[in-house]
């Protein structure tokens, strides 16, 4: 392996590489795997995921790591930047028959250093509920594939809720579980609740409650992943059919659309103060859009692939001063709109409001974001200013995206305000030609949480012979070779109230939900980098360290500058 230098080939895999914080770098005993660290044969399998807990016990060492790699499952506990990652002893291991992982999520309202719940997704359908801590199975959903038959996709617990978890499937369909109650014995029947443009949500009609309590069909193809607000009220969903769709979660009504420039979306994310929301897809771009607009105000070309993952960075931040720059409100109002995230941010931040409130001058802020692809390669991105508000006068001159970042835009002067997901206090809505989209207010409540323990389930999942051979033919629909194998068939489902209005792509074109290349700014990467052999598929922002893993089964940690605390041991391996 090589490092990034002049006069290098570019298809050499980078071990460093530094931006305008510093020089990051790859922790080779930071490395996780499978035990016998042999690269995963990953032809035909399921994309490998990562999910991060933190069981905030006395040692200082509560981070934990799940990731799946083929059929197989692991739990370890996560060491960073701070010591050699032990293989030879994962929490919990289990090996699946018939099925494989596709996702997994943790609850880290309920984690704690005894027990920790962890939802994981399958190819064929169903939702296992674990305690990896207690090596406990405890209860399984959808595992006759009544409900949907087809790969889950993402699956995530509600914001804020220990029972309530959303499941996202290849079929187009999502479906609202609570832990507490059953599947029943017999298909679900269902009554529309809400229909709009391309969405229709329906309630299961029961006696008695059941799973699941409601079903969200969304758009055509699969839906490839979702993403709830920080706050948890707005839920943004990207499907192969190319569409963005943003929801208020409670009352079920649609916020706005965006359509990509061509090709499927596969990922989602949210700026940490719900302001903006990044995807990226099959047209190889990132896209930048607004909340608050409703609009598309960046697109970043980096990637010679389908991009599979994007994040934000909430800990990459820095203060610019300038005159010009006008930001309205107390400084109580932009600590508001800066704190997000964990508590461990709270040092930038404190050094933010600070810089704030001691100079009279404004300050202006950026955000950093990354996303990797099929093509190996990871890019860093800085969303600034002059793309953020165009036409505000600049604090001074910049070159393209080379500037560092910070966590939170500048507020315009404008009286008229939205409320955007993640801000208790809603932030002076920025300048701009566009109207404001007032947000919808929650019509609704969130389940009650849960009381007792978990009942005890089955407990022999890893063992059932669990069929999802047809799923295979999806994968074939691929064009490259670095395929996702996300492109679903025809639901199963036959109560589907949704109308099937084929969108034509010459149509949305040059339109506000899909502008042409020439119609808004193009961002060009900080750094893009080939990190690995095989397609990447994670990449996670942690306060010392970026995650990514690829295909091959290696999760990969790369330390932060100035935070890496073994550097005479990663040095001999240089």
């Amino acid at each position: 392996m090589a490092t990034e230098g002049g006069g290098k080939e570019m298809n050499e895999i980078k071990t460093q590489f530094t931006t305008r914080e510093g020089l990051y770098k790859l922790l080779p005993h930071s490395e996780y795997s499978r035990p016998n660290r042999v690269p995963f044969n990953s032809q035909g399998s399921n994309p490998v995921r990562v999910s991060f807990v933190n069981l905030n016990d006395q040692s200082g060492n509560g981070d934990r790591l799940c990731f799946n790699v083929g059929r197989e499952l692991y739990f370890y506990i996560y060491k960073g930047v701070r010591k050699a990652a032990d293989l030879s002893k994962p929490i919990d291991k289990r090996i699946y028959k018939g099925t494989q992982p596709t996702c997994h999520d943790f609850n880290h309202l309920t984690a704690t250093a005894e027990s920790v719940s962890l939802l994981v997704g399958f190819s064929a359908g169903q939702v296992q509920l674990i305690d990896p801590i207690k090596k406990e199975t405890s209860k399984l959903f959808n595992e006759e594939r009544l409900i949907d038959k087809s790969r889950v996709t993402c699956v995530k617990w509600v914001p804020g809720s220990e029972s309530l978890f959303l499941v996202a499937h290849s079929s187009g369909n999502m479906y609202l579980y609570n832990v507490e109650h059953t599947c029943g014995t017999t298909a679900p029947h269902y009554q529309l609740l809400k229909q709009g443009e391309s969405f229709a949500v329906h309630t299961c009609k029961s006696k008695s409650t059941r799973n699941p309590l409601l079903k969200w069909t969304v758009g055509e193809g699969a839906l490839n992943e979702f993403a709830f607000s920080p706050d948890g009220k707005f839920l943004a969903c990207v499907s192969q059919d190319g569409f963005l769709r943003v929801f208020n979660f409670d009352s079920v009504e649609l916020h706005g659309t965006m359509k990509s420039y061509f090709g499927g979306l596969l990922c989602v994310c949210w700026s940490p103060d719900g302001k903006y929301i990044v995807t990226g897809g099959e047209d190889d771009l990132v896209t930048v859009w607004s909340f608050v607009d409703c609009r598309v105000i960046a697109r970043g070309h980096g990637h010679k692939s389908w991009v599979s993952v994007v994040a934000f960075d909430p800990y990459t931040t820095s203060v610019e001063e300038g005159d010009p720059m006008e930001f309205s409100g107390s400084d109580e109002d932009f600590q508001d709109l800066l704190h997000f995230g964990r508590d461990r941010a709270n040092s930038t931040q404190s050094r933010l409001s600070k810089r704030n409130s001691t100079d009279s001058r404004p300050v202006s802020v950026t955000y950093r974001f990354g996303s990797v692809g099929q093509d190996t390669q990871l890019c860093l991105w800085d969303l600034t200013e002059d793309i953020l508000f165009p036409h505000q006068p600049l604090s001074r001159a910049r070159t393209h995206t080379n500037v560092m970042n910070a966590t939170s835009p500048p507020a315009g002067s404008n009286g008229n305000s939205v409320t955007t997901p993640g801000n208790s206090v809603p932030p002076p809505l920025p300048r701009s030609n566009s109207l404001p989209h007032s947000a919808v207010s929650n019509a609704g409540s969130k389940s009650s949480v849960m009381d007792g323990a978990i009942a005890s389930g089955v407990s022999k999942f890893a063992t059932l012979s669990l069929h999802d051979r047809k799923e295979r033919h999806h994968e074939k629909d691929h064009k490259r070779n670095h395929s996702m194998g996300h492109i679903s068939s025809k639901s199963s489902d036959k109560l589907n109230l949704v109308t099937k209005t084929k969108t034509d792509p010459a149509k949305t074109l040059g339109t506000p939900l899909c502008p042409r290349m020439e119609d808004v700014p193009l961002l060009e990467p900080l750094i893009c980098k080939k990190i690995a052999h095989e397609r990447l598929t994670v990449l996670i922002f942690l306060e010392d360290c970026i995650v990514t893993a690829c295909q091959e089964g290696f999760i990969c940690t790369w330390g932060r500058p100035g935070k890496v605390a073994f550097r005479n041991s990663e040095e001999e391996l240089q």
